[in-house]
């Protein structure tokens, strides 16, 4: 119709500039003529006006532009997006970017002016300007796009925000193509806390503890999960993200997991797959009982239910211990195969062992039974009056707590503990957090992640599950924030485990934190940590070996393995950085056979290679190019047989080093501050993944 309506003006209007001039109409009608004249052209007029008005209503608009300015700010060393920056206006206008690293930009007040924005993001940093503001002026203006580039200071680097709402958010805004199938609200989750998870049946499991949701102040606290696919098999790859699909109710939002018992907090604090007596593999949980953080009432090993997708209870225990998040791993033991709640506690991998406590091993130096009696309790020692540790059947487990009583009473010291994770810059003794343990390929060593103070994350590694852990790195601190929980997946180990993927739960609670950060406070949020990174080099044991004859030879992990040496291991007297980890700053040094014993020696002989690298013997207090500040934590090293470790107190020589002498040294290596030899070496890793 409007067609035709178009064809019948454009027809009129070919028909005006036909007409005679004016003066025609006078000749051949006068004033009449005229009047028809200017009648006809009013109205042809009109229909003009109608044919305008009638097109443009019409007609399809013209799409109108993006009404957004979009912000992306980078990471400057990988180029990807940095999720959790704040970009504050001096007004206090703020935003988060999203987990693309981008903030999608339409305040009326703003648009088209230069507005002057204060970016800061923990871990990262912006260029100060002359009065010490870190931030830029910037004009927004609707389609428009611009880049900022951040430096990190963190090792590990953030790459995207697994749980809540909006994780997309603002790449939504910006029409960006985002790799997440819900990249906005999925189960209606917008908050979830502590994760664990592990492989099932050809996929990936997710469980978490309470859950918050959009409807209503209080959630899910009988634990919510969700499955997603592996990486290769469907799944996204790590770097990218996470497709989690959820396991919910009638209503959309994810269900209760631990659906009995139904009343107070049920947190799942293990999570592995077992196979039954009929050889099926099944996924088990041990559950945590829990009225509130101080009281609990009890723990339960549960099986989950592949039909009614949930957790069934099949043994309760009214253990009062506190809720000490697990992420167990599997290893072999003699032929056996043991899950490993934590470094310390082991249980055979079976179900039926699983329900039984008497079955589960403590790695532990109290006798007889391996049980606490307080002040009373006994402890194995060995001849020269150390603690001496082995695996008791149904023994107590020695967390931080036991251990501290125990120093307490007197009956050991902080040297005899098998955890002493120090600060490889200043030294300084770590609280012993939560966190995991997990193999490493690209190591060949056990590596730790593990939180320190609220908000910090740090790297460990050594060279049997129950250490010794001595040296740490920091790998990540959130400011103000916490991130509690953290966990490696290993199931997404890259590259033959030299890139690593790990997570956390960010969140203002037990923090100094001034105000929560919108949609990603009490969220999951993951990283990436290169291990061939040069400031993740840390110094490795270096072992006293006793051979037949009574003589002493030096050996690093590996050439312990070569030689099957582990029962005649007799001390570690220091730590050095293995041949593997060279960094510039460090020196070469070689053992040599010498009479009836070892020397050191730091120059080069024909067919000899390093034994290990350490720092020059140099100013103590001066660090070197290695990054490593050498008057903390290290000592001379003499070049005698006896492998002197000079400048610090003395410890029994079947365990660290001879009495120091004054000698001049030929280097600087890493002191022992153990006593003990925390070597669970017949250990054998099992793949991450399950065949």
């Amino acid at each position: 119709m409007l067609k035709m309506f178009q064809a019948a003006c454009i027809g009129r209007l070919e028909f005006r500039q036909t007409l005679p001039p004016e003066d025609k109409f006078l000749d051949a009608g006068g004033e009449k003529a005229r009047g028809s004249r200017h009648g006809y052209v009013r109205w042809l007029g009109t229909l003009f006006a109608a044919f305008i008005f009638l097109s443009a209503v019409a007609a399809p608009a013209a799409p109108d532009p993006n009404p957004y300015f979009v912000i992306k700010v980078l990471d400057d060393e990988t180029g990807r997006g940095v999720p959790l920056v704040e970009l504050r206006t001096v007004n206090n206008i703020c935003w988060w970017t999203d987990s693309a690293g981008i903030v999608a930009l339409n305040e009326p007040d703003l648009m088209g002016q230069e507005v002057f924005f204060h970016v800061s993001s923990p871990g990262y940093e912006y260029s100060k300007d002359f009065f010490d503001n870190r931030g830029l002026k910037l004009r927004p203006i609707a389609g428009a796009n611009v880049e900022i580039k951040l430096k990190r200071l963190n090792i590990a680097e953030r790459l995207y925000r697994i749980t809540g709402a909006g994780i997309y958010r603002d790449s939504v805004l910006a029409g960006r193509k985002v790799p997440l199938q819900e990249p906005l609200l999925n189960g209606q989750v917008t908050g979830q806390d502590t994760v664990i998870a592990t492989p099932y049946r050809g996929k990936l499991y997710w469980f978490w503890g309470d859950t918050d949701r959009l409807s209503y102040p209080l959630g899910n606290f009988g634990a919510s999960g969700a499955w997603s696919d592996l990486p290769g098999k469907g799944g996204l790859e790590p770097a990218a993200g996470i497709d989690l699909h959820y396991f919910t109710d009638k209503s959309g939002f994810c269900k209760a997991m631990c659906p009995e018992p139904n009343k107070n907090l049920r947190w799942i604090e293990g999570l592995l797959t077992v196979k039954d007596a009929a050889g099926q593999e099944r996924l088990v949980a041990r559950v945590a009982h829990v009225r509130d953080l101080g009281h609990m009432e009890g723990w339960y090993l549960m099986v989950f239910n592949d039909e009614k997708e949930c957790f069934e209870p099949i043994q309760h225990w009214d253990a009062k211990e506190g809720h000490d998040s697990a992420h167990p791993f599997q290893a072999s033991v003699n032929g056996k195969t043991y899950a490993y709640w934590y470094p310390d506690w082991r249980v055979p991998a079976q179900l039926e062992a699983l329900k039984d406590l008497a079955t589960y091993e403590a790695y532990t130096c109290v006798s007889g039974d391996g049980k606490l009696h307080g002040g009373e309790t006994a402890l194995d020692r060995d001849s020269a009056g150390l603690p001496k540790y082995s695996w008791k059947r149904g023994g107590d487990r020695l967390t931080a707590a036991n251990f501290r009583k125990l120093t307490e009473a007197g009956k050991l010291r902080q040297s005899d503990g098998c955890f002493q994770l120090t600060d490889i810059e200043t030294g300084e003794a770590l609280l012993r957090g939560r966190g995991s343990v997990f193999w490493n390929e690209y190591e060949q060593r056990w590596v730790m992640i593990i939180t320190g103070k609220a908000g910090e994350i740090w790297f460990s590694q050594a060279d049997t599950p129950t250490g010794p852990w001595i040296f740490a790195r920091r790998i990540l601190t959130h400011g103000q924030y916490n991130f509690y929980n953290p966990t490696q997946h290993p199931f997404f180990d890259q590259e033959g485990g030299r890139i690593i993927y790990f997570e956390g739960t960010y969140t203002a609670a037990f923090s100094d934190a001034p105000s929560k950060t919108p949609r990603y406070d009490y969220n999951q949020i993951m990283y990436r940590l290169r291990l061939d990174d040069p400031r993740l080099c840390l110094p490795v044991p270096v072992y006293r070996v006793t051979e037949q004859d009574g003589t002493s030879r030096y050996l690093l992990r590996e050439g312990v393995d070569a030689e099957q040496a582990w029962p005649r291991v007799q001390a570690i007297p220091f730590f050095a950085v293995a041949p593997r980890n060279f960094r510039t700053g460090l020196i070469p040094v070689y053992s040599v056979t010498a009479g009836n014993g070892t020397r050191f020696q730091t120059i080069p002989s024909p067919g000899l290679k390093p034994l290990f690298y350490a720092l020059p013997a140099g100013n103590a207090s001066a660090t070197n190019n290695a990054g490593f500040s050498p008057g903390l934590l290290t000592s001379l090293l003499d070049e005698a047989e006896a492998a002197n470790v000079l400048g610090h107190p003395p410890v029994p020589a079947s365990r660290g080093s001879i009495p120091p002498k004054p000698a001049s040294g030929i280097c600087r290596v890493w002191r022992n501050p153990m006593t003990i030899l925390p070597l669970d070496y017949q250990v054998q890793p099992l793949a991450a993944l399950p065949k």
